[in-house]
């Protein structure tokens, strides 16, 4: 499975929604709701594509090392 740097799976409540700010949650609140795991979980690949395209979030990019998170957790299984 996949590892944080501290040596635990990478976890939902843990590692990815803290990256999503409360502004990009309400800007995003018509399509899904950034801070639900099941929304996020469903709608993972599209994000991590808009991620790696710098379409998301709308006001600048994420560094790689978000987007390289983000990631892992859909590789590892999106973990709750």
């Amino acid at each position: 499975m996949t590892a944080t740097s501290e040596g635990g799976v990478l976890s939902f409540e843990r590692d990815i929604r803290p990256m999503f700010r409360t502004k990009d949650r309400e800007s995003m609140l018509k399509a899904f709701d950034l801070f639900d795991y099941s929304d996020v979980a469903g709608h993972a690949d599209a994000i991590a594509n808009a991620l790696r395209s710098g379409k998301m979030p709308c006001d600048g990019a994420w560094p790689a090392s978000q987007v390289e998170t983000f990631q892992r957790w859909i590789d590892g299984g999106k973990p709750a």
